[in-house]
């Protein structure tokens, strides 16, 4: 293991330079770099940087950060995943996620981990991400390399396009600091936008669900009052204004990078979802857009449900999971 560790660490110098690590590996200099694109936001001045560049994907990088997050699945949160044969082998596909962890979202990583594990790299993941990743050159640079591109309807096309799957979680902010009373809830926000994608693109949706994430640090309170009075949407592009407990910092903002807690997850992947019989003008019609997003929150909801059962704070399940609903 410790020859592992040292091969790790080189190829870690190699892919990331010093000077880069320096901030990435830095939770002051982040906040630092969000505070500026919000204040950027909030005159007008945004940047305007590629966010879709499909061809940025670097499998080297994105080999060093699986291996680093299969380790941590295995020996750190006790990573138990169901259901990934139900990711095609040939893409399109979106792939629906809930979202949890506020700046570390390991749901992702771990998502991506266990698909290469299933397929290989031959059917490649995007993630759609938050304008903040794209606005700043440095960490641009990078969520390009590891597939991530900027949210939004025509980033997705040109991924599948290339016959690719595409995660996005639709929730976004309102689901990954859903108060901790609600970690065993589906919050997707009423946001209806990933069925108007799917029916457009004719690709089918894959429910991913994950248990335990939002354990690594506890939500007091989602704050979306305070956002909505500090109109935080127009300056950070976010609906709320979070109190979070988390390590090493304590009571802080949900927007702090911190040390998750080592809570057992479960990533479980649900069969594929789709409407043959609607076309991509149906796309338009609202009746038809709340049907499929019932269904698909519902199906989420009842997974949830089922892999949470009986859980117990960090620990997890204390018995095996079984497919019963």
């Amino acid at each position: 293991m410790l020859d592992e560790a040292r091969d790790w660490i080189a190829r870690a110098r190699r892919l990331v330079p010093h000077d880069d690590r320096k901030v990435l590996l830095s939770p002051p200099r982040l906040v630092v770099r969000f505070a500026k694109f919000a204040v950027r936001r909030a005159l007008g001045t945004s940047r305007a940087a590629p966010a879709d560049d499909i061809h940025a994907r670097d499998p080297e990088l994105l080999l060093l950060i699986g291996d680093l997050y299969r380790w941590l699945g295995a020996h750190y949160f006790r990573l138990r995943v169901e259901g990934v044969e139900n990711i095609p082998a040939r893409g399109p596909a979106l792939l629906v996620g809930n979202h949890s962890g506020g700046f570390l979202p390991s749901e992702g990583f771990f998502t991506e981990v266990a698909v290469y594990d299933h397929l290989g790299f031959d059917l490649p993941i995007y993630a759609l991400a938050h304008d903040f990743l794209f606005e700043d050159p440095l960490l641009a640079r990078y969520a390009s390399r590891i597939g991530m591109l900027r949210a939004g309807h025509e980033s997705a096309h040109h991924a599948f396009a290339a016959g690719a799957c595409v995660l996005v979680y639709p929730g976004s902010d309102l689901d990954t600091f859903r108060p901790f009373k609600d970690r065993n809830k589906i919050v997707l926000g009423g946001r209806k936008g990933f069925i108007k994608l799917a029916l457009r693109e004719r690709v089918p949706i894959i429910p991913i669900v994950t248990a335990g994430n939002h354990e690594q640090m506890i939500v007091l309170a989602r704050g979306d009052r305070l956002a909505r009075l500090l109109r935080a949407h127009r300056w950070a592009r976010t609906e709320v204004l979070p109190i979070v407990l988390s390590l090493p910092w304590g009571l802080t903002s949900g927007f702090v990078p911190y040390l998750p807690l080592p809570a057992q997850t479960t990533l479980a992947f649900l069969p594929a979802m789709s409407w043959p019989e609607l076309t991509p003008d149906d796309a338009d019609d609202p009746a038809v857009l709340e049907r499929c997003y019932r269904e698909v929150e519902a199906a989420m909801q009842a997974t949830m449900d089922r892999i949470s059962r009986g859980r117990r704070f960090l620990r997890g399940q204390t018995h095996a999971i079984t497919n019963a609903a």
